[in-house]
């Protein structure tokens, strides 16, 4: 058997958000992820605001309570905040029968997955940004 994982630490400018067992494949998941991985968070937010895909809105509420976590229990300012990492997993599967012909059954496996994002704060300034 594997040893558990550790989860990694955060630093003081860093603010998390986990959501567990969402109804959706992985690789879905990750799709969207990759949507927000390493842009502000208001461009994040927007952007899953905007998304077609069905999990969007589910990424989007799991990014706005990291945010929320940031301003509330890290004093972290929201306006400098930038999704640092959006980590997806894998949870557990469901597996069903479906009935196929001449009396078989094949497999249908219902996949659920994890993601934790977590939201840093921009040290520097960005380049092209005015200082005021």
């Amino acid at each position: 058997m594997s040893k558990p994982r550790q989860p990694r630490r955060l630093e003081d400018s860093e603010a998390e958000a986990i959501i567990r067992n969402l109804r959706v494949s992985p690789r879905k998941l990750n799709l969207v992820a990759g949507l927000i991985r390493n842009l502000p968070a208001s461009e994040a937010v927007s952007r899953l605001t905007f998304s077609r895909r069905r999990i969007a809105h589910a990424v989007r509420k799991a990014l706005e309570s990291a945010i929320a976590n940031a301003e509330n229990n890290h004093q972290l300012d929201v306006d400098r905040l930038v999704v640092k990492h959006a980590d997806v997993g894998r949870a557990a599967v469901m597996r069903r029968f479906h009935a196929r012909g001449r009396g078989r059954a094949s497999r249908v496996e219902k996949w659920f997955s994890h993601i934790r994002i977590v939201v840093s704060e921009r040290s520097e300034r960005a380049p092209g940004e005015e200082a005021g």
